[in-house]
């Protein structure tokens, strides 16, 4: 249906396709961070080419933007590839900074009781050394509203990590972030965004297959 003569169409929306990076031998064992030289299992690799495929099948992708961190940036590149574009990193993007827990094991920071603090008040939680949980969600808000201003109308993909997206999500909800560890974002996942005049829509959380083509604008 046309709209009334003399009338504007609102603005399109610019979507923006957040995905995790793929798997890599540590995911699940230790908490990586921001280290250096952790790259892609093999089944990440196998996990990084399904995914460039399924965008790669988009063909209306403005951009392919990725943390500068190996793992993501391995997952970003066959993407980048499959739909002709460059890969631009963008440091917003990156891991939350977990300073002195960096490269610890799972296991054992799960029976610390500032674990207990940082999933059931995040808000209110520092890592010791490092970053934020507000901080790292400010990051991600200031990151994601630049890149929208930077393709208006377009769809860009952005390839982050866990928690930074779990926090882009959440602020998009309009969920307290004390709130954003329900949330689940696995490796490889696609989580799309619509940001529009009037606010931010979420259109699919942790998608892990399927096609994405209706979503796009047209």
């Amino acid at each position: 249906m046309k709209p009334p003569v003399g009338t504007r169409r609102p603005p399109r929306p610019t979507l923006v396709l957040l995905c995790r990076h793929a798997l890599t031998g540590a995911t699940g064992i230790v908490l990586p961070g921001r280290a250096p030289g952790l790259h892609l299992s093999d089944e990440g690799r196998r996990q990084a080419e399904a995914l460039a495929r399924r965008l790669g099948a988009l063909r209306r992708i403005a951009a392919v933007y990725t943390s500068p961190l190996e793992r993501a940036r391995e997952t970003a590149r066959p993407v980048a590839q499959a739909l002709g574009l460059p890969l631009r990193a963008e440091r917003g993007l990156i891991e939350c900074d977990f300073g002195d827990w960096t490269g610890r094991r799972l296991a054992r920071l799960v029976r610390r009781p500032e674990w207990q603090a940082a999933q059931r008040h995040p808000s209110g939680f520092r890592f010791p050394g490092g970053e934020s949980f507000t901080g790292m969600q400010a990051r991600l808000a200031g990151t994601l509203e630049r890149l929208v201003r930077g393709h208006p109308g377009r769809a860009v993909v952005a390839v982050s990590h866990a928690d930074p997206i779990k926090a882009a999500l959440a602020h998009a909800l309009g969920m307290h972030l004390d709130l954003f560890q329900r949330l689940v974002i696995a490796p490889a996942s696609v989580t799309v965004i619509a940001y529009r005049a009037e606010g931010p829509r979420v259109l699919t959380v942790n998608s892990l297959d399927g096609d994405l083509a209706a979503l796009l604008p047209q």
